[in-house]
């Protein structure tokens, strides 16, 4: 009986001994290749459509610009749009987990910011915008051209879609 205990004992030592072994293994990321992050990095520009209160619109002129700074896991983006009447700043630090995006967001021509939550592909990022404005912001990701879309339900500000391409 005491050797049935002992040996019941040291098995579970091990079991306990091997989850914690993987645990603590990283599991891998995307492959680079298949990981929209790494291809976005660099200076874009294009063009789009700001939809303001009341079904209001505006053209805009658009840059972004996108970081990854050599980690292929994370992404800082800037994308400004602007015209003679209407300016639009969106900024994010995004960081991929498998899959799994989660970062911070802030719009600085309306004085905004919060959290971003979503999901990555090789051709597209759906992601969830929260913090002083709701929203969702989709990137549709096609060789060498993408686009973005924010729908808010902000005071003023209703969305955004524009085109980027290198």
């Amino acid at each position: 009986m005491k050797r049935n205990l002992r040996r019941a004992a040291l098995l579970s030592t091990w079991a306990s001994a091997i989850a914690m072994v993987f645990a603590t293994v990283p599991v891998p990321a995307m492959a680079a290749s298949d990981n929209p992050f790494v291809s976005l990095a660099g200076t874009w520009s294009g063009s789009g459509t700001a939809r303001f209160d009341e079904g209001k619109t505006e053209s805009l002129r658009c840059k972004g610009y996108y970081t990854n700074n050599g980690n292929p896991n994370t992404l800082g983006l800037s994308i400004r749009c602007a015209n003679a009447s209407a300016k639009v700043e969106l900024r994010a630090s995004l960081l991929d987990t498998n899959g799994a995006v989660t970062g911070s967001w802030e719009e600085r021509t309306y004085n905004q910011s919060g959290t971003v939550q979503g999901r990555v592909t090789p051709t597209r990022m759906t992601l969830s915008i929260t913090g002083g404005i709701n929203g969702t912001m989709t990137v549709a990701i096609s060789g060498s051209s993408h686009s973005v879309t924010v729908a808010s339900s902000g005071p003023s500000f209703k969305g955004v879609h524009i085109s980027l391409s290198r």
